[in-house]
């Protein structure tokens, strides 16, 4: 199928990897792109959220196709079992690839979990001709780099309504559906996350998971470290915020979260591993039409996370719709850490991986 998409970012290679020595790429020519030009798509394409910013993503270019990858080593089993949260993520991934795409001038076609690739081949993305990026989708594509989880509190300013539809259309486009939680789903929904975390706590797989992937140095270039982290949660929190800190931080006396941010449950209309990848791409376009507009964001992801939970959530919200992320959205009350990011050479598979 024919995908509209485009990207663009900063270079890793020169304002995120201090002190780190330029190595030669394994980027080749593809699709008309130049070796220059690939790397910029793939890096922009790293620049996607994941779960403990595990980045299990990884790109096989060749001249007429770039595989999209999971990379196996970058599976969360305690968290995520399932891996519906690695295929959100790849989703992603694939939506800033798309956009990066169609910036550099590249109409994309993307094939959804090929019949005849490898295992670990979650799309095959090719050439559709060239194409003049809309100035609306090179907006999207300024904005994947700006794009940071907030983990701090947000302002006390109403999203407006405008924005709300923005974000809504974002979803639809991607054949999804974005549910805005209204006042009066604020308690139950509120009542399902504590006890999301609260099952995800017992378990001691989880927590040696979880602080194996936080409160990490900040020249290790996956995973969260504690200047990402966000304050510590109180117990005064309404709304569950993970320790990405693994203990470390100190919260600031008299820092208060926002008490209605604006929480948004991004929807897909049918299960399985395609509308997983499918949740991943409209996730990414609602949170960069965000970032466009001004907007933060972060996951409240366990209520999800746990079975138990997310089927509960799927019937406060009439039972059709299967939920794929919970965001909080608002207006960040500072600049937000970006985590940091695998290099662009560990992101390229080549014949000897």
């Amino acid at each position: 199928m024919i995908q509209d998409s485009f990207s663009d970012g900063r270079s890793i290679s020169s304002d995120c990897v201090p002190d780190q020595e330029v190595a030669v790429l394994k980027v080749s020519t593809a699709l008309g792109l130049t070796a220059a030009e690939i790397e910029h798509v793939i890096e922009l394409a790293g620049l996607a959220p994941s779960l403990h910013n595990s980045q299990p993503w990884r790109f096989r270019v060749l001249p007429h196709v770039i595989e999209l990858h999971y990379d196996p080593s970058h599976r969360l089993p305690a968290t995520d079992p399932s891996e519906r949260e690695l295929r959100l993520a790849c989703g992603a991934a694939l939506f800033n690839l798309r956009l990066a795409l169609e910036g550099a001038g590249v109409r994309p076609v993307v094939t959804l979990l090929p019949h005849l690739a490898e295992p670990t081949v979650l799309a095959e993305i090719r050439s559709g001709g060239r194409a003049e990026p809309r100035p609306e989708r090179l907006r999207l594509r300024d904005a994947i780099p700006k794009r940071h989880s907030h983990r701090a509190p947000f302002r006390d300013i109403p999203v407006p309504a405008a924005d709300r539809n923005q974000m809504l259309h974002a979803a639809q486009a991607e054949q999804c559906w974005l549910h805005l939680i209204t006042p009066g789903e604020v308690g139950p929904l509120e009542g399902l996350v504590h006890r999301a975390h609260r099952v995800q706590e017992a378990s001691p797989r989880f927590r040696a998971e979880m602080a194996a992937w936080t409160g990490r140095p900040a020249d290790v270039w996956e995973g969260v470290p504690a200047s990402a982290a966000g304050p510590k949660p109180g117990p005064q929190d309404q709304w569950v915020h993970r320790d990405f800190s693994a203990g470390t931080a100190a919260r600031p006396e008299g820092l208060e979260y926002e008490s209605h941010p604006l929480l948004a449950v991004l929807c897909s209309h049918r299960e399985g591993q395609e509308a997983e990848l499918q949740a991943g791409q409209a996730a990414q376009h609602v949170w960069l039409t965000a970032t466009d507009r001004g907007l933060s964001a972060s996951m409240i992801s366990e209520v999800i996370e746990v079975p138990d939970t997310r089927d509960e959530l799927r019937q406060m919200l009439g039972g059709t719709l299967h939920p794929q992320a919970l965001l909080r959205i608002g207006y960040g009350g500072g600049a937000a850490v970006p985590a940091p990011r695998r290099a662009v050479d560990d992101l390229i598979l080549d014949d000897d991986t």
